[in-house]
């Protein structure tokens, strides 16, 4: 594609010496630039992309895109053309549409905001549009679909050029509907501009990304800028920040939930330790729906899902089967047992998050909740005793151990979540290595418990020291039951 239709209709550049050049790709990391392509360089949080614009050059760029003042141009070669703007990061979202040819005009695109039930919210509506006949991508926290192929993801939101390349792949694979989690930081660096929602949905708001927002309210207009993006928006109205959404969005909004007359609602709710049940009307018929994940919180991620799927032409057996089947890793995922408790596998990682699985767990548990949880390492320090407060408040026995520590030192994590811990009477163990805490879990549980293992999910991994080694909460219980014997059940005797 020509340089001048990558950059039409962007008045926030400068072409230093305007070449009407033929680009090949575009890329923001310079190990990825392919020749005659186009390198962006970003001012990142950790390093700086313009440190890396020779490389770039070395490897095939025809094109650099810097911010002014921040790499003298005079060294840049002349043959390759210099492209300026006081922000980078604002600019790459306008070239990626152009460059990919604004692939989500060609989709009907969801997408869903919140601290929590975002991934489960879209798994949901991916499981009803294919029950429906439809072909539906994704793009969130545990994978990205481009109708063909599952990528690992790195984060919930991609950079922009990411994001692009993925819409666009989705088009030529025949993908119908693209559905997206939109992270708070996509919203605020620029990564989701200029794609084209025609759904958005507000799950609910609570602490989180505090290392990154100065303030909650930062946090909070970061997630309410997808409802100036989107044709029409679905709101939880039993969030306390749901009317605060409604009066700012610039477009038609309906809520859904339960207790605060929302227009879309579910009533006769039933909780047990392996599904949700509910009804709700379609249409002036009462339909029960039955969902394969446990929780209180399934049922508003239902709602949502619902919303979004009857909007897109999904109808009622739709609704029921894609429910009744859907599947998401790490989501309130019961692992397979035979022994007489139960064992939940949950991405809880927040205050709020661990809060309402532990709250929801506890309420249909005949015997004591076991939770065992961390905090990662480089992120929100504020909420580590928070986490570890709520737990001991409410949890029968827990077990703090690591998460994620990255460049932190685990046992300080452990040590600061137990601050927390120690303001309540909760029974608690600190067992830094995770595989250990797990096991030790296993051992402690009898019949009619349930271990809560928080915080991972999906993930596969640990990171430590910026490596990536293989740890999944699932294989570990199974290795565990393999390798721990069932307790001997206590006998009761009457005379």
């Amino acid at each position: 594609m020509k340089l001048s239709e990558i950059v039409k209709g962007i008045e926030e550049i400068k072409l230093v010496n305007p070449l009407d050049v033929e680009v090949s790709s575009i890329a923001y990391d310079s190990h990825k630039v392919t020749k005659d392509g186009m390198f962006i360089a970003i001012a990142g949080f950790k390093e700086d992309g313009h440190q890396y614009v020779m490389e770039a050059i070395q490897n095939g760029a025809r094109v650099v895109v810097v911010e002014e003042g921040h790499i003298d141009v005079s060294q840049i070669p002349s043959d390759v053309v210099v492209v300026t703007a006081t922000d980078t990061r604002l600019v790459m979202p306008q070239m990626a549409c152009n460059f990919y040819e604004h692939p989500s005009r060609e989709l009907k695109v969801v997408g869903v905001t919140g601290t929590k039930g975002k991934t489960t919210t879209s798994y949901m509506i991916k499981s009803i549009l294919e029950h429906a006949g439809k072909k539906v991508g994704l793009i969130g926290t545990i994978a990205y679909f481009d109708g063909e192929n599952w990528i690992d993801s790195e984060r919930t939101s991609p950079e922009s050029v990411d994001i692009q390349r993925l819409l666009r792949a989705m088009v030529n694979h025949g993908v119908n509907v693209a559905v997206l989690e939109v992270s708070a930081h996509s919203l605020s660096l620029h990564r989701v501009d200029g794609i084209s929602f025609d759904i958005g949905i507000f799950t609910n708001l609570s602490q989180d990304h505090m290392d990154f927002y100065q303030s909650f309210e930062e946090y909070f207009n970061a997630k309410a800028k997808l409802f100036a993006m989107c044709k029409e928006g679905f709101v939880n109205s039993d969030d306390m920040y749901a009317r605060k959404i409604m009066n700012i969005a610039s477009c038609p909004m309906t809520t859904y939930g339960v207790d605060n007359n929302p227009y879309v609602s579910a009533r006769d709710i039933i909780i047990t330790n392996s599904y949700a049940d509910f009804k709700m009307p379609f249409n002036k018929i009462i339909e029960r729906i039955k969902v394969p994940i446990p929780g209180r919180f399934t049922v508003y991620n239902s709602l949502a899902a619902i919303c979004a799927a009857i909007k897109l032409g999904a109808g009622v057996e739709d609704v029921l089967e894609g429910l009744a089947t859907v599947k998401v890793p790490g989501r309130s995922e019961v692992v397979p047992c035979t022994r007489n408790y139960t064992i939940l596998i949950d991405y809880a990682h927040t205050p709020d998050s661990l809060e309402n699985i532990l709250r929801a767990t506890k309420s249909y548990t005949k015997g004591k909740v076991i939770c065992v949880f961390g905090c990662g390492g480089d992120r929100d320090k504020i909420k580590r005793p928070m986490m570890g407060e709520i737990a001991g408040k409410i949890a029968g026995y827990t077990i703090i151990t690591s998460d994620n520590p990255r460049s932190e030192n685990p046992e300080e994590i452990c040590k600061e979540i137990e601050e927390g811990i120690k303001n309540t009477k909760g029974k608690y163990r600190v067992i830094v290595d995770r595989r250990k805490a797990i096991e030790h879990a296993i051992r402690k549980a009898e019949k009619g418990d349930l271990i809560l293992i928080a915080g991972k999910g999906h993930e596969t991994y640990q990171e430590i020291n910026g490596e990536k080694i293989p740890f999944d909460d699932r294989v570990v219980v199974q290795e565990s039951l393999l390798k721990i014997p069932p307790a001997k059940e206590k006998k009761i005797y009457t005379w």
